[in-house]
């Protein structure tokens, strides 16, 4: 049972945005400092990547826990009310989140999917980000 009013809820929802949320913010900070340049959002790539690197031929997802469903993820806790909506849902957003890597690898592009709780740990993140982006020409 949710301990919040429906219209609490909804308001609350409601004001969940899909892009420059804190966890893609500050990866963009890191990626920046480390020397890198990206574009954001491009909306001509499946999925709108949140950091493209046109040049390297590779993308960034900064993913929710919550709503990607991160396996084994506190994060990724299952709501109490309204459950099969919910359900269905992160279902589709598994879905669409497999078709769009697919997608994105058929057109040659190397995709990384970084975790909001992955965001914590700014040394290995540093770490996946450089591994995945090279040391070369930044």
């Amino acid at each position: 049972m949710d301990t919040i009013s429906v219209r609490r809820r909804s308001a609350n929802m409601a004001r969940i945005r899909g892009r420059d949320t804190a966890p893609e913010i500050k990866v963009r900070r890191l990626v920046h400092r480390l020397g890198y340049r990206f574009r954001l959002h491009r909306r001509d790539l499946p999925g709108t990547p949140d950091l493209v690197f046109p040049g390297r031929r590779k993308v960034i997802f900064v993913h929710g826990c919550f709503w990607h469903r991160h396996e084994g993820c506190r994060f990724a806790y299952e709501p109490k009310s309204n459950t099969e909506f919910w359900r269905r849902k992160f279902a589709a957003n598994k879905e669409r989140d497999a078709r769009v890597i697919g997608e994105l690898e058929r057109m040659n592009w190397q995709v990384l999917t970084i975790w909001e709780c992955q965001t914590a740990d700014l040394d290995r993140l540093r770490n996946g980000i450089t591994g995945f982006l090279g040391h070369g020409d930044r």
